[in-house]
């Protein structure tokens, strides 16, 4: 209902405005008001007049009836709007009928997350990525677009190799899950290279025979990417994650589109030959772009550039979800693509993970790994559970210990914005305590509790009720919450900052505990009863929504 509200602010604005020259609206939320527009500020020089005064013109000139909106005023230089009855009426007949949605058949998104290497499982400096990009694919699905996730192997790179290099030498541990196993090659292999750098030739040599097609070479590659694929897929199962489709570099280099992109830059762009390297010198970007190696072998970004070809004849738009360290690519990518034809991605760059001791590396064997994660905070989450809740069903505890680890763990990655970094710490993680997942989980909890203890008194929660009859700020302020939840699905589809989701669930919660600590709902009277408990059935079903948009599990007891 939000959206609408703001719709009809944005009208009212339009026909008060008749009689100025504007260029935006400059409509924003307040802490004063239920929205605000600061158009005044604008119009002051043009106009040659206080903001102040203007603001109270425009406002003598709004219509004089409206739906939503309550009434507006003039408070300084701000336009202040309210929401009416109606609204508040409408918002919460809807929820009571389903949740309202945007424009749907939008058009398509490509949306590439994780694409972590296949050297090894996905360890904590994935999961932010993986969970951003999960997050942002359920907000666009629910936004109106037609999405698809995809994981781009890198089964080119010289990690890989030296992998598939490992493999011939020693043999993968029966005993451990698949990507496991190769990481303990992969990182083995690494320090036999550096005590024996002769051997490097024959990772290179490894290389070349993959790209050429080699068949007994891909056929050792295929069986080293496709056993830590499986293991990764089972880790991401478990953290809620599941992609579309699973794009292999390789395909690109073989199928001759990296060839012909290399062909194309060639032609279209300032390339130069260094040595037997083609350098492609990108307008207004000192570094050049190495297109080709000297070896004759394909580059990370050349065969990106193939791919984002192939991708962008797929669909409308494209996102890709870069670590800080691909910022620089994904300029160079841009300017590239533009050569090409090629409409560029979006990208959203997120800040890496870290240890309070240092950095991770699978190379040197330093990392915690995403399972190994998963394993201690469902541990943590078990003895949370066993410890508030001895009165549970012990077979129903370990099904709440996942949902609520896995939510902790996932809300921890994207409640910070994507630009800023994380010191990852267990402690901090674990502590079901805080205001993340466990806390909003547990207001679903609540609210399923309320609605089944009104249903074992028989009370049933149908429409006959008087909205009017919510009339306590928290009531009000509750309602005014659960309306807001499509506008900012709308706003995050735009963009793409996913912890606001985060931050709105948090919130919502807090509002809904609120509302239930000043509020009695079963002890109420009849009439006061049955408003509140559809209201309790509202915030059910948003803070459902605005966990599923997290991928985070809505426990009806906790």
């Amino acid at each position: 209902m939000f959206l609408e509200f703001k719709a009809e602010v944005e009208k009212v604005l339009k026909q008060a405005l008749a009689s100025y020259e504007y260029k935006d609206l400059e409509i924003v939320e307040s802490d004063h008001a239920d929205l605000a527009s600061t158009v005044a500020f604008s119009l002051a020089r043009s106009c040659k007049r206080a903001p102040k005064e203007i603001a109270e013109d425009i406002v003598n000139h709004l219509p004089a009836e409206y739906t939503l909106i309550s009434h507006a005023v003039a408070t300084g230089p701000y336009i202040n709007f309210y929401v009416s009855e109606f609204f508040l009426h409408k918002t919460l007949q809807r929820l009571r009928a389903g949740l309202e949605t945007v424009e749907t058949n939008r058009g398509k998104i490509i949306i590439e997350h994780t694409s972590a290497n296949a050297d090894g499982p996905l360890h904590i400096g994935h999961l932010r990525n993986a969970i951003i990009g999960d997050v942002l694919a359920r907000v666009l699905k629910r936004a109106g677009f037609d999405v698809e996730t995809q994981y781009y192997v890198n089964d080119l790179g010289r990690q890989i190799a030296v992998a598939v290099w490992g493999a011939g030498r020693m043999a993968f541990a029966a005993d451990k899950k698949g990507d496991h196993a190769v990481a303990d090659v992969y990182i083995a292999a690494n320090r036999e290279l550096e005590e024996h750098s002769e051997y490097l030739n024959a990772v290179g040599e490894l290389m070349r025979k993959y790209e050429a097609g080699d068949d007994a070479t891909v056929k050792r590659y295929e069986a080293v990417v496709n056993k830590c694929l499986t293991g990764v897929k089972e880790t991401l199962k478990r953290l809620n994650i599941k992609h579309d489709l699973f794009v292999l570099e390789g395909e690109f280099v073989r199928s001759g589109a990296v060839d012909a992109v290399v062909t194309e830059l060639m032609q279209k762009g300032n390339v130069k030959l260094d040595g037997t390297a083609l350098l492609l010198q990108l307008e207004g970007m000192e570094k050049e772009l190495v297109i080709k190696r000297s070896d004759g072998t394909s580059l990370y970004t050349t065969r990106d550039l193939a791919y984002h070809r192939w991708k962008s004849n797929r669909c409308d738009r494209m996102i890709d979800v870069f670590g800080k360290d691909h910022e620089l690519v994904s300029q160079q990518l841009t300017k590239a693509l533009a050569l090409l034809s090629v409409k560029a991605p979006e990208y959203v760059i997120f800040a890496f993970v870290s240890l309070p001791s240092g950095s991770i590396s699978t190379r040197a064997g330093r990392y915690i790994s995403a399972d190994e994660l998963i394993a201690k905070i469902e541990e943590r989450a078990y003895e949370e559970v066993e410890k508030r809740r001895d009165d549970l069903d012990e077979a129903k505890k370990p099904g709440i210990a996942r949902m609520v680890g896995i939510g902790a763990l996932r809300y921890d990655m994207v409640k910070v914005s994507p630009d800023k970094h994380i010191v990852f710490d267990f402690d901090d993680a674990l502590d079901i305590e805080k205001k993340g997942a466990p806390f909003v989980q547990y207001s679903h909890a609540r609210a399923c509790s309320i609605l089944r203890a009104a249903a074992a008194k028989g009370v049933l929660i149908d429409d006959d009720y008087d909205s009017a009859l919510l009339r306590d700020d928290s009531e009000l302020e509750l309602i005014k919450m659960l309306s807001k939840f499509e506008y900012l699905i709308a706003g995050v589809a735009s963009d793409l900052k996913p912890h606001r989701i985060a931050k709105y669930a948090r919130e919502l919660a807090e509002y809904f505990n609120l509302f239930y600590r000043y509020c009695p709902v079963l002890n109420a009277d009849d009439e006061h009863r049955k408003a509140r408990l559809a209201l309790v059935d509202c915030a059910r079903v948003v803070l459902s929504n605005v966990l599923d948009v997290l991928g985070i599990k809505a426990p009806e007891e906790m």
